[in-house]
């Protein structure tokens, strides 16, 4: 069954990866070819029917960027959710808070290694 990259979702991923937030672009400088200890990473990838900021396949891991819109409650139930689905595919997630990626970019940089399995 593919739950990777599903067809109907491939419009809003183009949509979100031309348009993203000045922190997913500043993630993005830190991940893109793969320059974190050469794992790739995938802007704006769909597993299932969630669309996550980064996706590292070699690692199964999945990176969110988040901003005040995931303070509310009814977003944490979503962002809950959505943890439960990942980590039922064997997906593990990490976020960090925009100002984190804006204001310390080694200690994201390390956080993300530390997640690493194949170090």
């Amino acid at each position: 069954m593919v739950i990777h990259n599903l067809k109907y979702l491939k419009e809003k991923r183009r949509e979100l990866r031309n348009n993203l937030t000045p922190a997913e672009a500043t993630m993005w400088r830190y991940l893109q070819n793969s320059k974190l200890d050469g794992r790739k990473f995938r802007r704006q990838h769909s597993v299932g029917n969630y669309i996550l900021d980064f996706y590292c396949p070699s690692e199964k891991l999945a990176i969110e960027v988040d901003g005040s819109s995931h303070d509310d409650y009814s977003a944490e139930i979503y962002d809950k959710e959505r943890t439960d689905f990942l980590e039922s595919k064997g997906i593990r997630m990490i976020r960090f808070d925009n100002i984190d990626v804006f204001e310390s970019e080694e200690l994201v940089c390390e956080a993300i290694r530390s997640h690493f399995k194949n170090k």
